[in-house]
């Protein structure tokens, strides 16, 4: 009979001690981190919330935009490389960002307005962010990271600095932020893209 309780009350501990242990091994599991681009959520120019999975597939200029700034009316070009190329697969992502003599003060809302009025811009536009240090966006910190992007890795310079991304989602060339979109270079690298199948 005391054999029996002594049993009964050993299982009972084992129990016990299982019922705290599972949620601490599980709350101990490191949270995964982004592996590439598509990885990342960011925010549209209306503040709605955009997984960047969404353009899986799909070719990516990723360039940081300002209102002010001499290499403002690359917009125009940028729209130009969009109009030409999205029914092949090309997709211009713009993040307007402040960082750059302070060449991006508007809202969100006062951006809209200033690209698509002046530019008539309709490729996606997203949140004013910050692309530097230490309100870093966390997808331009995987940008610019010589552990993430050894080749094309290294801080922005200024204001359309641009990424190229091919379809498997990898970060495939850059170009400096005076670069023209319509460069020959940057047609030529985008069409290599487009060209290539999605994997």
């Amino acid at each position: 009979m005391q054999l029996s309780r002594i049993t009964t009350f050993g299982a009972g501990l084992a129990l016990l001690a299982l019922g705290f242990l599972a949620p601490h091994s599980a709350a101990a599991k490191p949270t995964t981190k982004p592996t590439g681009v598509l990885s990342y959520t960011v925010q549209d120019i209306n503040g709605k919330s955009v997984p960047l999975s969404r353009y899986a597939g799909k070719v990516l200029l990723i360039v940081n935009t300002a209102s002010l700034c001499g290499n403002t009316p690359q917009y125009k070009s940028l729209e130009g490389l969009y109009e030409k190329y999205k029914g092949s697969g090309l997709r211009i992502l713009a993040f307007p960002a402040n960082n750059f003599a302070q060449q991006e003060p508007g809202t969100n809302a006062e951006i809209h307005q200033f690209c698509t009025a002046k530019y008539a811009t309709t490729f996606d536009l997203f949140s004013k962010i910050s692309v530097q240090a230490p309100n870093q966006a966390p997808l331009y910190t995987f940008l610019i990271s010589k552990s993430t992007d050894p080749k094309f890795g290294g801080e922005i310079e200024w204001n359309f600095a641009k990424f190229l991304i091919g379809r498997s989602g990898k970060i495939v060339a850059r170009f400096p932020a005076g670069h023209d979109p319509l460069s020959a270079d940057v047609v030529g690298a985008v069409e290599g893209e487009l060209k290539k199948p999605a994997h």
